[in-house]
């Protein structure tokens, strides 16, 4: 296969709209919340979204194009800190019975900075991914990738390419635009993290699930041998008009994990599962005070978000933007990780977080942003404060 590097994604993306240009154009429905004059204006000819998150240094940027029901988008995600990069091209097809979607991305990921490495690990591959909506809160997916793994790794100097070919299928009730639920169920390498759950419907009673079965097998090509389980849980609960609590419990595990051939002097090496398929128990979509460092096969984790405004629908000039609305939010939560499902009983493993966080729409011109920040703290070890901010942008 050959590689996909941004110049390509972006050039083929470009390539498309202006072929797509010479035909007639269906307009897109408006995001929720968007205004009448929005509604009516005139259909963009790209549409961009760009999502900036600190202190990790990550960029988001996708350039989409809808034509006649096609939808084709660029992606590009790149990390300042650690210089990974990871460039997706997708074609998507919006069916009255099922939505279709094929995909070609190119990852490179490198060791964390306090390593001093120069390892990494690229993987390219392919996907095909389909989405089968019942109703408006119910809905069935199925997703087939096949990704090719180079490493430069010593423990993988033997066997310096691998493939995992894999298959995935999930049921998901209410959860629509939730980024964490999708992703269980859709393109996890390619999910949009968010620093809260912020979303306006989450489901049925203002609940909702995801739940997905992945199935990395080894007939053909496939070089790895694993069965993981994801499902997530979340409800809102309204204390008053203007204050709302969010909660979310989501649990992971492997109930088949074999052995690798090659295996390191770290416990991820042990299995022949791909590091990018392991759970995480820290970061901006987990515990939020938790390093992301923490890996494993099984875990479990809640988190609890208590909003509550500061304004609402205020137009307030500062710095040049017009500040619409302000939530600050209580933010709460426990879990545990590991390589041994005991740790799910050992409730010493389990390590307790908090802090406190705002989130904010702004207006620049017809740009909207949406702006959170969040510091947060383990109460239980070394771990040190945790300061996370992250800039949406919708037009």
């Amino acid at each position: 296969m050959p590689g996909w590097g941004v110049p390509v994604v972006l050039t083929l993306l470009l390539a498309s709209g202006r072929a797509a240009a010479q035909g007639p154009v269906s307009q897109e429905a408006p995001p929720e919340g968007e205004t009448a004059e929005r509604a009516a204006g005139p259909v963009e000819r790209f549409l961009p979204k760009l999502d900036l998150f600190f202190p990790e240094g990550d960029l988001d940027l996708r350039i989409n194009r809808l034509v006649n029901k096609v939808f084709f988008e660029g992606q590009i995600k790149y990390n300042f800190v650690r210089g990974d990069i990871t460039a997706f091209l997708r074609y998507r097809y919006y069916g009255f019975k099922r939505t279709t979607q094929l995909a070609v991305f190119d990852a490179v990921t490198f060791s964390r900075i306090e390593k001093l490495s120069n390892n990494f690990d690229r993987t390219r591959g392919f996907l095909l991914f389909e989405e089968w909506p019942h109703n408006y809160n119910y809905r069935t997916f199925a997703l087939a990738e096949v990704d090719r793994i180079f490493s430069a790794r010593r423990d993988l100097q033997l066997t310096t390419s691998r493939t995992n070919t894999w298959v995935r299928v999930g049921y998901q009730v209410g959860s629509r635009g939730d980024s964490r639920s999708e992703a269980i169920v859709g393109e996890s390498r390619a999910r949009t993290t968010a620093l809260f759950t912020a979303i306006r419907e989450i489901g049925p009673n203002q609940a909702g699930f995801t739940g997905a079965l992945t199935y990395g097998f080894k007939l053909g090509l496939g070089d790895f041998d694993y069965l993981k389980l994801e499902v997530e849980a979340l409800k809102r609960f309204d204390v008053t008009k203007n204050t709302f609590l969010i909660g979310r419990v989501h649990a992971g595990s492997f109930p088949v994990k074999a052995r690798s051939r090659s295996a390191g002097p770290l416990p991820e090496d042990r299995f022949a599962i791909p590091l990018s398929e392991f759970f995480t128990l820290g970061g901006r979509d987990d515990l939020k005070g938790v390093s992301s460092n923490l890996t494993g096969t099984e875990e479990i984790y809640t988190t609890w978000e208590y909003f509550f405004p500061w304004f609402l629908g205020a137009h307030r000039d500062l710095l040049g933007l017009q500040w619409q609305n302000w939530y600050w939010v209580l933010y709460t939560g426990v879990g545990t990780i590991g390589f041994d499902r005991k740790v799910l009983t050992d409730f010493g493993t389990y390590i307790p977080d908090s802090g406190l966080g705002f989130e904010s729409s702004v207006r620049l011109g017809k740009y909207r942003f949406f702006l959170a920040g969040v510091v947060a703290r383990p109460l239980k070890g070394s771990h040190k404060v945790e300061a996370r901010v992250s800039v949406k942008s919708y037009r």
